[in-house]
């Protein structure tokens, strides 16, 4: 069973730091691509950034290009997205989430991904 749980998430002043985690289970970690989200009140749920299943190779949506991030850990089935300069507008609930098994696509969309964390509210204060 494919479970992904997030955490690190809270309450930052704008321009902090906070690393996001996403722990992985119940697959082979390094067959799936990682991909984060985030979604914020009254918002479409909007693509933050990816990572492929060996690491190498990263894609950044707008809203992270030189502030977020992202890596993993394939030996501990992890992967993570620091976050850094953090602003208000970053407010939002984030979520990480699988690319298809074996696949070497690198998400960027919703319906490039199969599985889904619950999510860890990020709340970022001006």
């Amino acid at each position: 069973q494919v479970q992904l749980v997030e955490s690190g998430g809270g309450l930052v002043q704008a321009g902090g730091t906070l690393r996001l985690s996403c722990a992985a289970s119940g697959w082979t970690f390094s067959y799936r691509a990682m991909a984060w989200f985030r979604q914020a009140p009254g918002k479409e749920r909007e693509f933050v950034s990816a990572i492929g299943k060996d690491g190498l190779h990263t894609s950044y949506g707008d809203c992270a290009k030189g502030r977020f991030t992202v890596s993993r850990d394939n030996d501990k089935n992890m992967a993570y997205l620091q976050l850094t300069n953090l602003e208000a507008s970053d407010t939002a609930v984030y979520y990480c989430a699988t690319g298809f098994y074996l696949s070497s696509t690198l998400p960027r969309e919703d319906r490039e991904c199969d599985y889904w964390g619950q999510g860890t509210q990020v709340t970022v204060s001006s």
